[in-house]
């Protein structure tokens, strides 16, 4: 850390600063210029807080030298990780798709919903439990019963399951339900409380990005995943709000070349709740897979029409099979390959 005192601040002042910095284990340097005295803390300075020195006598800024996270951060751990949900590897040079409705509604719907997943090639199935509405009047989820509806169609063949978990109260269920991958929602990336309990477990975690948080933020959120000693963090970019009203959210496909910079951890995207419209999520998965993303998380339902939530963005069946097709040709033009069971390919 480096703070900048102010051009009349005297040896009080300076000595104050490192006193403080001293009393925090780190060591000092002090470099002083024709018009400012500079200090800089010596040893890891993430114990250190820019606030904690700004409101001192004589001092102008505090600013980090070093990224505020540290297990997330690729500085600290140069080789890409993967994570292996179930046999399937998540990072690498296979592209994962994650596909199923937007939420878990009745058994027939579920059963066609995973029987769509496993023709189409994905090899992860995603469904709503636990629905986190804007309206509290709107569709909440089926609960535990929506669980076990979700597992037992993915199980006809053989699918890890996703589903987001917004209680921490209910994160023994989920164990106990054998959920493979828990998401972290858009609504609950800084639920600090929610994020250290899932730090605690040995199941992987999909975080995804708040609607208005920077890439800043979103890592230490994941920081807080990582410090409890669950290093399986999948982040997802879902698209952020601006002031943009044509479509739900705007993609931040420049946040994956990014991410891959700043971090291990493997990058997937959820072109769906990003456009909001079905017609546009081809277009954003296939620009997704081209800026590096490691796999997608799309909505697929058997009868979008008929859908208790989310229906325009949801695909059919004929238009997901359609979209693996397009993907595995796409891939191997930035040195991926799209992961498709192998048995699906029987429909090409």
């Amino acid at each position: 850390m480096i703070i900048v005192m102010d051009p009349t601040a005297g040896e009080r002042e300076i000595g104050a600063v490192e006193a403080k910095i001293r009393t925090h284990g780190l060591g000092v340097h002090v470099s002083r210029g024709t018009e400012r005295t500079l200090i800089g803390a010596i040893g890891d300075e993430r114990a250190l807080e820019p606030e904690m020195f700004e409101t001192m006598p004589g001092v102008e800024r505090a600013l980090h030298i070093l990224k505020p996270y540290k297990l997330v951060a690729r500085e600290w751990h140069r080789a890409s990780t993967t994570i292996d949900v179930g046999g399937v590897v998540v990072g690498g040079a296979e592209v994962q798709m994650i596909a199923g409705p937007c939420s878990v509604e009745t058994p027939a719907q579920m059963n066609a919903a995973a029987d769509a997943v496993a023709a189409g090639g994905a090899r992860l199935m995603r469904g709503g439990a636990f629905k986190p509405r804007t309206s509290p009047y709107a569709f909440q989820g089926k609960g535990v019963d929506g669980l076990r509806l979700l597992k037992d169609a993915a199980a006809r063949h053989g699918l890890p399951v996703v589903t987001e978990l917004m209680d921490v109260r209910m994160l023994d269920t989920f164990l106990d339900q054998g959920v493979d991958v828990i998401q972290v929602g858009t609504r609950n990336m800084q639920n600090f409380d929610l994020l250290k309990e899932v730090g605690r477990v040995d199941v992987p975690v999909i975080l995804k990005r708040g609607m208005s948080a920077t890439v800043s933020e979103w890592l230490m959120a994941a920081e807080y995943v990582a410090a409890g000693g669950n290093h399986k963090i999948v982040l997802c970019e879902r698209g952020i709000r601006t002031f943009e009203t044509a479509y739900r959210n705007v993609l931040d496909v420049t946040a994956i070349p990014v991410l891959k910079r700043e971090t291990h951890l493997p990058v997937i995207v959820d072109p769906s709740h990003a456009g909001g419209k079905a017609w546009m999520v081809p277009s954003l998965a296939c620009a997704a897979v081209a800026a590096g993303a490691d796999g997608l998380l799309v909505e697929v339902h058997p009868d979008p029409r008929q859908a208790w939530c989310d229906a325009d963005q949801a695909l059919t069946p004929a238009d997901f099979a359609t979209l693996m097709h397009r993907l595995a040709a796409l891939a191997p033009a930035v040195g991926r390959r799209m992961a498709i069971r192998a048995e699906a390919w029987a429909f090409a």
